[in-house]
């Protein structure tokens, strides 16, 4: 960090919000022998003890969470596609907009603020947050199956309906089933994922260091609730927030235990099962445990740089081995294939490709906004001292260049690998295996396997001590420098949600609380959006 100011305090000329509440007013605290709670006692208690009640509740009746969830799953992608695809869709148009109106010469922390961190820091903190575990994860298996599908389609001319047919599916045209598999896949984890997180995150940066209210969700509403904002609509709202938080973390970090696991198994003969997955998030869990004690800049900064680097050498080495030139013009080919089918892609009604629209995209948007209050809240606390153009560009476009990159050259590898040189046990190998077995065709195999599970494992570390920290602002009322043993509380309880997730139905359940966490904060977004535009509005220009 560049010094030790106080984030809190702007710099330079800034519009605050005159009111009467301050932070941590309606807060406990309680000592006890050296440990201390400093908690808002409505929302702490009410999120606290649904967390709990969820946990005893899935791991008494296990057996039958699995049909709970697999239905829970299935209604919401099926019925609310349309909800979850133009939500997204107003989101990235929102970002856009400020990143290039004059709102976007405001400056986060005063028109003086000047950053907390370089860019590089910056970058590695907010990508290893937002997406690490996920990245780990799809960026083999996803670009390989919309391939498949794709290849396997038949065209809307020869007048037969296919999942992918409203897409122009390729048939037997393996160049153009690759490029609309990349766009696919770019438009699940490009623009619109990350005009997700940056609308919110903008919002809590806003209305906390330029605003003076505190860094909870509640803050981004002030211009709409007022007042209101400190009684039980922000009460409700900061609740909300803790809980998708929680369900949309463990759902993750439930991801990241299944590749692990599996990653332990083809290497070392580790057996597959929940059990192995159980005992790797107790491990995990205990490692971001030690993370999180640690602090900020000693734990989260210095576990995410390293891991960039690792991602960075682990891509690199994927390149110079595999087809590199086919690698590096296919970044430039898969962007112009994303820009070409987005108005597609993106469309929320009159959809026949329901597989698609329901079984991915609706999955992910959910999943993203679910994510958002966590990933939001970690990229606000580092980012004062941007302007809101130097803000969305980065945010909304850094990172989804990195991730049009890693798609292109782990997908790309991927499908090469099985079109090529006929290496069917990629495309055969189930979903935590797939980057391994696409490892397992290029040299040092058991050397960059070995590397892609730590990989998994620090993303996983990162994201639970992240999350840790953001789900403690939030119950502390705003406060940023509240009790370490808080964030302990909530980082072993995201690993004990994860723990009855894998219990309860595995995947499917992990997916299913993410979509049902998404679906109520996305009509959180969709208003945040109204009252950030409003908040900007009111601020002075660097």
């Amino acid at each position: 960090m560049a010094d030790t100011k106080d984030p809190m305090i702007p710099e330079g000329e800034v519009n605050p919000i005159d009111t009467d509440y301050q932070v941590g007013q309606d807060n406990i605290i309680v000592k006890v022998g050296p440990f201390g709670l400093d908690i808002h006692n409505r929302v702490f208690a009410i999120s606290g003890l649904a967390v709990i009640v969820f946990v005893a509740l899935t791991l008494v009746f296990h057996a039958q969470a699995e049909p709970l969830f697999q239905g829970l799953r299935a209604w919401l992608t099926s019925n609310l596609d349309w909800f979850f695809l133009s939500s997204g869709n107003i989101f990235v148009l929102v970002c856009l907009g400020l990143a290039f109106s004059p709102l976007g010469r405001v400056r986060l922390g005063g028109t003086e603020a000047t950053p907390d961190y370089t860019y590089a820091g910056w970058f590695s903190m907010l990508f290893a947050a937002g997406m690490g575990i996920g990245l780990m994860f799809f960026g083999v298996s996803e670009p390989l199956s919309h391939y498949t599908s794709a290849m396997g389609g038949i065209s809307v001319e020869e007048g037969v309906r296919t999942d992918w047919a409203p897409l122009g599916a390729a048939a037997g045209d393996s160049a153009e089933a690759m490029r609309l598999g990349m766009a696919a896949t770019i438009y699940h984890w490009g623009l619109h994922p990350w005009a997700i997180y940056a609308i919110l995150a903008l919002g809590l940066a806003l209305f906390s260091f330029n605003k003076g209210l505190p860094l909870t969700m509640r803050s981004v509403f002030y211009p709409l609730l007022g007042e209101r904002v400190w009684g039980w609509p922000g009460h409700v709202i900061d609740i909300l927030a803790v809980l998708a938080t929680l369900f949309g973390l463990a759902s993750s970090l439930g991801i990241g235990a299944s590749q692990a696991a599996s990653g332990l198994n083809y290497l070392f003969g580790v057996p597959l099962g929940d059990t192995t997955q159980i005992i790797l998030v107790i491990g995990i869990t205990g490692l971001a445990l030690a993370s999180v004690v640690a602090g900020l800049d000693a734990g989260v900064k210095r576990l995410s740089e390293i891991n960039m680097a690792l991602a960075v050498l682990l891509m690199l080495f994927v390149i110079l081995v595999g087809p590199t030139i086919a690698l590096l013009t296919g970044f430039f080919s898969n962007l112009g294939a994303y820009l070409e089918y987005l108005p597609q892609l993106a469309n929320p009604i009159g959809r026949e490709d329901e597989n698609f629209s329901q079984g991915w995209t609706a999955f992910y948007w959910a999943w993203w906004i679910s994510w958002s209050p966590f990933v939001g809240m970690f990229i606000a606390r580092v980012s004062r001292g941007r302007t809101v153009r130097e803000f969305m560009i980065s945010v909304l476009l850094v990172p989804s260049l990195a991730c049009v990159l890693w798609m292109s050259v782990f997908g790309g590898t991927a499908i090469s690998q099985v079109v090529d040189y006929g290496h069917q046990a990629i495309a055969e190998a189930d979903l935590p295996l797939k980057l391994f077995a696409m490892l397992d065709t290029l040299p040092l195999a058991q050397i960059t396997s070995f590397i892609a599970i730590i990989l998994v494992v620090v993303f996983f570390v990162t994201s639970s001590d992240s999350g840790s920290l953001v789900i403690d602002v939030i119950s502390a009322g705003g406060k940023v420098d509240a009790p370490t043993a808080q964030r302990v509380f909530w980082c072993t309880f995201e690993g004990l949600v994860a723990i009855s997730l894998i219990l309860g139905g595995g995947l499917v359940a992990l997916q299913a609380m993410a979509v049902s966490t998404g679906l109520p904060f996305t009509l959180v977004l969709l208003v945040a959006c109204v009252s950030v535009i409003k908040g900007l509005a009111s601020e002075p220009r660097s």
